[in-house]
């Protein structure tokens, strides 16, 4: 992609990466190269700019954050994803995990709640030059069922169980990474399978809520 934007902050990108990142055992070489190209300060409000690439989450307005780096790159290894792949991302935010996911080659569809969070997010990765990705402001929860089935589907906000639309829109065979909150919130990697899903359980995390239609299903 073409950055047509002012970087400052090449030597904090590399520190993150070999500090955070391969310190902690991430290998995958196309994510390391995604993450030394974007430049995430420029997804993080003027205010704490000065914190982009510090090692856990940030504010980004309306409640919502733009999640720890590593856990970033955690959930995107965990999808197993392959170029050309299509990938539902749920919660756009700030539109940086979007760019990770177009950074891999992926056909990008993304969903966000908070319309002006949407906007802004694909006016920044218009400016970046991604053109891979289709935008949505919607329910989350309830996916984008006519764009579907999907390859792979990662959910950046943690509802109580899983979403069944989600299930529904996933291929057999296809990958689902989501944060739910039971006792409490642990990272799950979804597989579905044709007699059924296999449940991996990841790690504890914590994740904004999800909202909407999630907020009934309890």
């Amino acid at each position: 992609m073409y950055f047509n934007v002012d970087d400052n902050y090449s030597t904090e990108r590399t520190n993150m990466v070999n500090e955070q990142i391969k310190a902690r055992g991430i290998s995958n070489n196309k994510l390391i190269s995604a993450l030394l190209k974007i430049p995430r300060h420029e997804f993080v409000p003027k205010e704490y700019r000065r914190y982009s690439y510090y090692d856990g989450p940030l504010p980004i307005g309306e409640d919502q954050t733009i999640s720890q780096p590593y856990i970033v790159v955690l959930m995107t290894e965990l999808l197993d994803l392959k170029r050309g792949e299509k990938v539902l991302e749920i919660g756009t935010g700030c539109g940086y995990q979007t760019a990770i996911l177009c950074e891999l080659g992926c056909e990008v569809y993304t969903i966000e709640i908070i319309e002006r969070l949407g906007i802004t997010a694909k006016k920044l990765l218009d400016k970046l030059g991604y053109k891979n990705i289709c935008f949505k402001i919607g329910d989350g929860y309830k996916g984008w069922e006519e764009k579907s089935p999907f390859d792979a589907i990662i959910v950046t906000a943690s509802p109580h169980v899983l979403p069944k639309p989600l299930v529904n829109q996933l291929k057999t065979g296809g990958r689902m990474v989501i944060p739910i909150k039971e006792e409490y919130q642990e990272l799950k990697l979804i597989i579905k399978k044709e007699t059924g899903l296999i449940t991996k359980r990841i790690t504890p995390v914590r994740f904004v809520p999800m909202t909407g239609e999630a907020e009934k299903a309890v």
